[in-house]
């Protein structure tokens, strides 16, 4: 009788008979665990795993001495496994469709790609302003003032943009407004002064200059609109430049009406952004309406966040200007401006934005789906093989439907479909790593494909369209790298 009453661990279940299930005694106390159960029931049935448990009692105040004493388990994670076995699991469905903060609206980015061409009918209009003696390059008369103009305006536009967006999705529209008020008038100066030192490279090259300023006026104003979602303003400030090309090019309109046209049109742009900003340009010190202030405590954005952006603007305008006028640049004036080329680039943007906001979408629903890291890398890659072979369908189309519908445009294909194909192919992809916020290797990227090819016209080295395809092909190459890594990791797709 000396001996211990419990079994040893060697002899243990050895001689024991199965346990017999007998029925509770009504004079019985109920167990305590199904009791928690009956009580965590809906917390369990949802958990994925016993710690969320856990976390439940320990932020209800269950102590390990109280579950010993209470539950007969060791702590709060043995608890927590005896719990999650003991219920099915049953994962609660949303109430609706899971809200779409990429959704958007086709013919939204439709009208934007259009605001983005249109502009171009300016110089069609007022090409006979321009005449003069070739400038040095062998471009025609005025084309380095509205160059250097443009290219200085997409800079510091982008720049501005990206500021003020960043106001907006702060909640302080007054702060935005304050600052297209002050960054436009900025920007459209120092566009016009760029375009007047330029055309003091040549004598004939200041009417192009006086055409850059009203060129840089209307893209600050243009600027304020777009950012602030008056798109459709835009394209009735444009009315008078799409009524006065056609009566132009078949009726031969007078140098007086072409500039009142081009005035007309630059006045009604200027006047509209004008009637846009008096609402929210209340001193800084006077608080703005409910609804339209930043949060309190938030810091404002930073100059130099911006500073990316505008380099982007930099790189991909360069590409777009090579496209349209490399064969000029490097031949001379018998050759051909590949005006359907830059149209076509620049109306495919909307779609372009359109198929980045649909990327963007399915790759959320992708992570709804997807039950592994392998499955979601496969469905996304899918997604932008697709959306980016859409592109480029739109835009081939685009290009084929401009080359036959413009007058002595130069032929599209072999190494210049080639190249055009490949300039969309960096452009998307661009726009797409600074969706995803990575807009600093998309700039350096196209800023190095543009000082190639700049690099590479200026010193003469090889054919400029095999130059320019392979450049492009190469930005592509590098985007792709890029892409591939960033757009693999799911962590990347949050908004």
């Amino acid at each position: 009788m000396s001996g211990s009453l419990w079994l040893k661990a060697e002899s243990a279940g050895l001689d024991t008979l199965p346990a017999v299930p007998r029925p509770r005694p009504s004079w019985a106390a109920a167990d305590p665990i199904d009791d928690l159960t009956t009580r965590l029931e809906e917390v369990i049935a949802a958990a994925v795993h016993p710690d969320e448990i856990a976390a439940v009692l320990e932020s209800d105040g269950m102590t390990d001495d109280h579950i010993r004493l209470t539950y007969g388990r060791e702590n709060s994670f043995a608890l927590a496994e005896d719990l999650y076995a003991r219920v099915e699991r049953r994962y609660p469905e949303p109430d609706g469709p899971p809200a779409d903060p990429w959704h958007t609206g086709l013919g939204g980015c439709l009208l934007r790609g259009l605001v983005f061409a249109l502009p171009g009918l300016a110089y069609v209009l007022g090409a006979p302003l321009l005449a003069g003696p070739a400038a040095a390059p062998g471009l025609p008369a005025g084309t380095v003032p509205l160059l250097a103009g443009a290219v200085t305006g997409w800079v510091w536009n982008q720049a501005l943009s990206h500021r003020a967006y960043s106001w907006l999705g702060l909640g302080d529209r007054a702060a935005a407004a304050r600052t297209l008020l002050r960054g436009a008038p900025a920007g459209a100066l120092v566009g016009a002064l760029v375009a007047f030192a330029a055309a003091a490279a040549g004598p004939g090259e200041w009417g192009g200059a006086v055409f850059a300023a009203g060129q840089a006026v209307y893209l600050a104003a243009a600027t304020v609109l777009l950012v602030l979602d008056r798109e459709k303003a835009l394209l009735g400030a444009l009315a008078p430049l799409i009524a006065g090309t056609p009566a132009a090019h078949w009726l031969g309109l007078p140098d007086p009406a072409r500039a009142a046209l081009l005035g007309t049109s630059l006045a009604l742009a200027v006047g509209l952004a004008a009637r846009e900003l008096p609402p929210w340009t209340a001193p800084a010190g006077e608080r703005a309406p409910a609804g339209e202030r930043a949060p309190a405590g938030r810091a404002a954005p930073r100059l130099a966040a911006s500073v990316p952006y505008g380099l982007f603007g930099l790189g991909t305008g360069g590409l777009v200007l090579y496209a349209a006028i490399g064969d000029v640049v490097a031949e001379g004036a018998g050759a051909s401006v590949a005006g359907p080329t830059a149209v076509a680039l620049t109306l495919s943007m909307g779609p372009a934005e359109w198929l980045l906001h649909r990327f963007r979408s399915e790759s959320l629903a992708g992570l709804r789906a997807c039950t592994s890291a392998r499955a979601f890398r496969r469905t996304t890659a899918v997604t932008l093989s697709l959306c980016l072979t859409v592109y480029l369908a739109v835009l081939l189309a685009l290009a084929v439907t401009g080359t036959l519908l413009w007058p002595g445009a130069p032929d599209i294909g072999g190494t210049r479909l080639a190249s055009l194909l490949l300039i969309g192919t960096v452009l998307w992809a661009a726009l797409l790593l600074q969706s995803f916020g990575a807009v600093l290797t998309a700039a350096v990227v196209c800023g190095a494909a543009a000082a190639a090819q700049t690099v590479a016209l200026a010193t003469g080295t090889g054919d400029p369209r095999l130059v320019g395809a392979g450049v492009a092909g190469s930005a592509a190459a590098v985007l792709a790298v890029v892409g591939a890594v960033l757009l693999g990791r799911a962590t990347a797709h949050r908004t």
